[in-house]
């Protein structure tokens, strides 16, 4: 299939991609847009991992009140330079985290915050559960990991689908905009305040 100067300015302005990668996408996947976003965002993970090592210490406080004025968010997300801070993708990524979090109420940001205490007291109920059901003991702990994981993914902001695509997790929309921006990305903290709720 001929890929057209068309087909490219298309993709690009559905993904911010430079030209010659959505050039390269589209040949790829035969002049296939969808293969081609999706090529375009694993190649932009890709790019993305090379990236989580460098230190981020700048960025923005941003604020959400969720309609209704009953829920408030404040979210501080990290980048390398004053310069993207100010950038309309970051800001937008921003806001998308701060609705996440209106929306979710997520108690840590990474698995990695969850301290050993909760990890086990939760590991320990769900491989209760699976022992009252009557399954054997390696059945059981099978399915408190499988438990344990989906608690991950409830409690964790990253790894939450996120509310706008659920076929993505926060930690693939960072990447993105990862990809996009050129720099790394990282939530510093957050706190959600509700109405009624100490």
């Amino acid at each position: 299939m001929q890929i057209t100067a068309e087909m490219v300015k298309n993709l690009r302005d559905m993904t911010n991609a430079g030209m010659m990668d959505c050039k390269k996408a589209l040949v790829e996947t035969g002049g296939n847009i969808d293969e081609a976003i999706k090529y375009l965002r694993e190649k932009g993970i890709a790019k993305a991992a090379k990236k989580a090592d460098r230190i981020t210490s700048e960025g923005i406080i941003y604020s959400y009140i969720h309609a209704g004025n009953k829920i408030g968010v404040l979210v501080e997300l990290n980048c390398e330079t004053d310069f993207v801070a100010k950038t309309d993708v970051f800001n937008d990524l921003a806001k998308d985290i701060a609705m996440q979090i209106a929306a979710t109420d997520p108690q840590y940001i990474t698995r990695d915050d969850v301290t050993e205490d909760v990890i086990n007291s939760e590991k320990d109920i769900y491989l209760q559960q699976a022992k009252d059901s009557g399954k054997p003991a390696n059945v059981a702990e099978k399915m408190a990991e499988g438990k344990l994981n989906k608690f991950f993914s409830e409690a964790c902001l990253i790894e939450q689908p996120f509310i706008k695509d659920a076929e993505q997790s926060v930690q693939d929309i960072i990447k993105l905009a990862i990809s996009k921006i050129g720099e790394n990305i990282t939530v510093g903290r957050f706190i959600r305040y509700q109405v009624g709720v100490r």
